[in-house]
């Protein structure tokens, strides 16, 4: 079994959240019309959902399920 260490669970979840924010302010402002407003609700909105990203990655981590240790074959 293979383990995936914090560091990249966290990378993984920033490189993410960079996507998402950048799309969350893009459609924020289409519907406000305001890019300051935009950018504060996506802030907000994305610093939780990667905190949740993060919790949601290493309980999975917890479990086996749907996992396969294949043989290498020389």
């Amino acid at each position: 079994m293979f383990y995936e260490k914090h560091s990249r669970t966290i990378i993984k979840s920033i490189t993410w959240r960079i996507i998402a924010f950048i799309s969350s302010i893009i459609v924020l402002y289409i519907l406000t019309n305001d890019l300051k407003t935009a950018i504060n609700h996506s802030l907000l909105i994305h610093l939780v959902k990667t905190v949740l990203y993060y919790i949601h990655e290493r309980t999975w981590n917890l479990t086996n399920f749907g996992l396969e240790l294949k043989n290498k074959t020389f």
